[in-house]
């Protein structure tokens, strides 16, 4: 990568505050841009972005990228080069709630993305995808080699459509275009909507925890700093047009078209949720008081990445344990979560 700045959309959230971390960490330039909306608590929104903002090398912007006109001035405005576009409204269930609130951040903010890196030609656009597009499928490990017609949120769907604008693009205009299907990403500074900070708050508190599937849910959790390595390395190495296929036989994960490409950033291994909240369990030297509860709409029982493209492209397969993950992530979570002194 040279040192021309990179844009991180979603900067004040869970993986974009990583990743702009690890970036400047490495000596790059980085523009964050986030609406520090308050689907979620914004102080700590604010509090990464404090972390941030102790490096010379950040520049922040507070904007919608909903906002036609705003996003547009940024684009012609500023001096950047790769984008990684990781703001998003997130969560299956609060899709259900507030359905429009997709239909602006990830529909209507990713085209003004998308119109923006047209207009200046991106080197390359990253984007974050899910593995929630994998939706009815059923055999795992999910491949990006899989057809992933039948999303089952609505969250979903717009991450199936978010994948489906940028080949759009690419194919139009040439823009290289990368999309990531992030696995149950956890860690330090994760959402508190997500199981991980649910599940940690409420053993701390003495309250229940409510598991779904009768307790059988099993998710790829996948380390947060896997991820930002992952992502990272995807940064400066742009998809070209597929030339070992014929276009008789379009592949989901690659195009013959157009130089865009899909990849899973999961651990490649299944974990059963009661023993996540075991580990919970363990660091926190508390007992969980547990709920069993029906499967929740939207929802599917069991997530597990296949990244074996991942491993042969990019020599990476994340790798941290889930003991070892929970250790770091509670470690943070009791120091940030202190009482004041």
């Amino acid at each position: 990568m040279s040192n021309v700045p990179i844009l991180v959309t979603g900067a004040a959230g869970f993986i974009g505050f990583h990743l702009a971390h690890r970036l400047l960490e490495n000596g790059h330039a980085v523009i964050g841009v986030d609406n520090v909306n308050a689907y979620y608590d914004p102080r700590l929104k604010e509090a990464r972005l404090d972390v941030l903002r102790r490096f010379d090398a950040f520049k922040f912007h507070r904007l919608d990228l909903a906002d036609t006109v705003a996003t547009h001035a940024l684009f012609a405005e500023q001096n950047f080069g790769p984008v990684v576009h990781l703001a998003a409204q997130a969560g299956v269930r609060y899709s259900l709630e507030n359905p429009h609130a997709y239909g602006e951040a990830n529909l209507a903010g990713f085209l003004n993305v998308l119109e923006g890196c047209r207009a200046r030609k991106t080197p390359h656009l990253i984007y974050a995808s899910s593995s929630s597009v994998y939706g009815a499928n059923t055999q795992l490990p999910f491949s990006v080699h899989d057809n992933v017609d039948h999303p089952l949120s609505l969250y979903a769907a717009t991450k199936k459509a978010n994948e489906a604008m940028a080949h759009a693009y690419s194919y139009l205009y040439g823009l290289p275009a990368t999309g990531l299907r992030f696995f149950t990403v956890y860690g330090p500074w994760g959402r508190p909507d997500m199981a991980m900070c649910i599940f940690a708050k409420a053993i701390i508190e003495g309250q229940p925890i409510k598991l779904f599937n009768q307790g059988r849910m099993q998710r790829d959790f996948t380390y947060i700093d896997d991820v930002i390595e992952a992502v990272e390395r995807i940064i400066g190495r742009p998809p070209a047009k597929r030339t070992d296929a014929s276009n008789a036989v379009p592949d989901p994960a690659k195009s013959a078209v157009a130089p865009w490409a899909v990849y899973n950033i999961g651990n490649n291994k299944t974990v059963e949720v009661s023993h996540v909240v075991t580990l919970l369990e363990q660091e926190l030297g508390r007992k969980a008081k547990i709920e069993l509860a029906p499967m929740q709409p939207g929802d599917v029982p069991a997530t597990c990445a296949d990244v074996d493209d991942l491993m042969r492209e990019f020599g990476f397969r994340p790798a941290t344990t889930i003991e070892h993950g929970i250790a770091k992530f509670i470690a943070w979570f009791r120091d940030y979560h202190a009482p004041a002194k």
